[in-house]
C-alpha cells in the first residue's frame, strides 16, 4: 500500500520590504507541515499567496492586476481537472484595504493581515471546508510570534529575524502606523531562542528587522526593558553568530548605547540604513519627522566618530507636497555632505488616509520625475565612488551561494556589497579574507587573500 500523498504546490509573491520577505519565509514554515512545497511559479499552484506592501500607490494596483491574472490561471487549472487554486492576499494591503479587496476582487478566497499569518492553516482549512467562503482576520502580534515555531527552514548563512513591529512616528506620508499598528517588541528570550536555532542550522549573519527597529524595547527574563544594543550583545554571544545588521532605523531613536555598539561590538557590521527622507527643514516639518537636517548631520558625525569606516544607506522621497526647487536642492546638498554607499529613492505617492494626501502644493509628476532622476544620478555616483575606494582593500567576506560560473561563489562584504570570487564554491557558509580587485557594476570582484 502506498501511503505517499502528493505535495501541494505553494507560490508566494512578495512585495515590498525585508519585513515582508521575513513574513513570507515564516508563512512557508507554517504551511510546510500541511504538505505544501514551494513553487517558483504561480501556474498550477494549489495556493497562491500575495504578500503585499502598501507604502506606494502603485503597489496596491499591482496586487489587483496580479489577482486578475491569477483568476485566469485558476480557471485554466480547473478546466484541466487539476483542482482549484486558492488565492490569498496577505500583508499590509490586506490590512489596510481588506474590505475593499473582498468587494473589488471576488476571486480572492482569503485576506489576512500581517499579524494573522500564524492562523493561515486554520483559515485555509475553514476556507476549503466552506467551499469558497471568503474570510479575513487579524490578531495581536504577541499571538503571532507565540504561535510561530522556532525551528525555521534556512536557505543559506544569512537570515532575517524580526524583533520589532509597528511604528508610532506617524510620518505624514506613511501608512505603516495604520497597517502594522503601534510599536511592539518581542521578548528578548523569544528572539534568542530563534537565533540559536538559526545558528544551529549554519546561519552566520542575522539582520534584525523592524519598522522602527532601533526603538526596540522588549522585556528580558527579569521583566526589564532591553534596548537594541543590549539585544545585539546577547545575540553576539551565541556560538556561530558572527555578524549582525539591523534595519530600518529612525534618527530619533539612535541612542548612545547603540552608537557605542558600533564601536565596541565586532559582530555589528559597519553599515547603517538611516533614512532621512529630505534635506529640507520645511519638508521635514511637513513630513512630521520630528528632526531637522542639522540634527541628522550631528548624529552622523557622532556615529562616524566611533566608526569612521561606516557605510551609510538612506531613503529619500522627492516631490513631497510643497517641495520647491530650493527644498530639493537642500536634499541634494545633504546627500553631498553626508556621502552614501547606497540609498533608496522614491517619487512621492499619496496614500489614502494619510495627512500628506490632502496637503496643498502637490508636485506635478513631470517635475517629481525629473528630480528623482537627478537625485538617483547623484546616489549612483556616490555608490560607485565608495566601491572604487575598496579596490585593493582586503575584506572579510561571508560566502552565501554559488555564482553563475563553475567554481564561482558570491559573498557579502561588511558593507553589504555583493562580491564574487573564482574558485570559492567550496567556501559557502564560511567567512574568508578577500582582496577586492575590481568594481563590476552592481557588485565587486575579489580574489582569496
Amino acid at each position: 500500500m502506498n501511503d505517499h500523498v502528493p505535495l501541494k504546490k505553494l507560490h508566494i509573491k512578495t512585495y515590498g520590504c525585508q519585513m515582508n520577505v521575513y513574513d513570507s519565509e515564516r508563512m512557508v514554515d507554517i504551511l510546510r507541515p500541511l504538505g505544501y512545497e514551494v513553487s517558483d511559479k504561480a501556474e498550477g499552484a494549489d495556493l497562491v499567496l500575495l504578500n503585499t506592501c502598501h507604502i506606494r500607490e502603485k503597489a496596491a494596483e499591482k496586487v489587483y492586476s496580479e489577482i486578475g491574472r491569477l483568476r485566469e490561471m485558476r480557471e485554466e487549472k480547473e478546466a484541466r481537472g487539476e483542482g482549484r487554486m486558492t488565492i490569498a492576499v496577505a500583508g499590509c494591503v490586506a490590512q489596510a484595504e481588506g474590505k475593499e479587496i473582498m468587494h473589488r476582487a471576488p476571486a480572492v478566497d482569503l485576506v489576512v493581515g500581517p499579524q494573522a499569518y500564524h492562523q493561515l492553516p486554520e483559515l485555509i482549512a475553514r476556507t476549503h471546508r466552506s467551499k469558497g467562503e471568503r474570510l479575513s482576520a487579524d490578531f495581536a502580534p504577541e499571538a503571532k510570534f507565540d504561535a510561530l515555531a522556532v525551528d525555521r527552514e534556512v536557505s543559506g548563512p544569512t537570515a532575517f529575524l524580526t524583533v520589532q513591529e509597528g511604528c508610532d512616528k506617524f510620518c505624514t506620508f506613511c501608512v505603516v502606523p495604520y497597517t502594522r499598528g503601534a510599536e511592539w517588541s518581542r521578548p528578548v528570550q523569544s528572539i534568542l531562542d530563534e537565533a540559536k536555532a538559526l545558528a544551529a542550522k549554519g546561519v552566520r549573519e542575522l539582520t534584525l528587522l523592524g519598522q522602527n527597529v532601533n526603538a526596540y524595547n522588549g522585556l528580558d527574563v527579569d521583566g526589564a526593558e532591553s534596548t537594541l544594543a543590549k539585544l545585539m550583545y546577547a545575540l553576539a554571544d551565541i556560538e556561530g553568530i558572527d555578524r549582525l545588521r539591523y534595519t530600518t532605523s529612525h534618527p530619533n531613536d539612535m541612542g548612545q548605547d547603540l552608537i557605542d555598539a558600533h564601536r565596541d561590538l565586532p559582530a555589528v557590521m559597519p553599515y547603517l540604513h538611516l533614512p532621512v527622507q529630505s534635506g529640507s527643514d520645511k519638508i521635514l516639518r511637513a513630513m512630521n519627522r520630528k528632526h531637522g537636517r542639522q540634527a541628522y548631520f550631528d548624529l552622523i558625525d557622532r556615529i562616524k566618530a566611533v566608526r569612521p569606516d561606516l557605510a551609510l544607506s538612506g531613503d529619500f522621497i522627492v516631490g513631497f507636497p510643497g517641495e520647491t526647487d530650493k527644498d530639493f536642492e537642500d536634499t541634494l546638498d545633504l546627500i553631498r555632505r553626508v556621502g552614501y554607499a547606497s540609498a533608496f529613492s522614491f517619487k512621492y505617492s499619496p496614500r489614502p488616509g494619510t495627512p500628506a494626501a490632502g496637503m496643498p502644493g502637490q508636485v506635478p509628476d513631470e517635475v517629481a520625475d525629473a528630480r528623482l532622476q537627478t537625485l538617483q544620478a547623484l546616489i549612483i555616483e556616490q555608490q560607485q565612488a565608495f566601491k572604487e575606494k575598496l579596490i585593493g582593500e582586503t575584506l572579510d567576506i561571508l560566502f552565501e551561494k554559488p555564482g553563475r560560473l563553475a567554481g564561482q561563489a558570491i559573498g557579502r562584504s561588511p558593507y553589504l556589497q555583493s562580491v564574487f570570487v573564482e574558485d570559492a564554491a567550496h567556501l559557502i557558509g564560511q567567512i574568508r579574507k578577500v582582496k577586492i580587485i575590481a568594481n563590476s557594476n552592481n557588485s565587486l570582484k575579489g580574489e582569496l587573500a
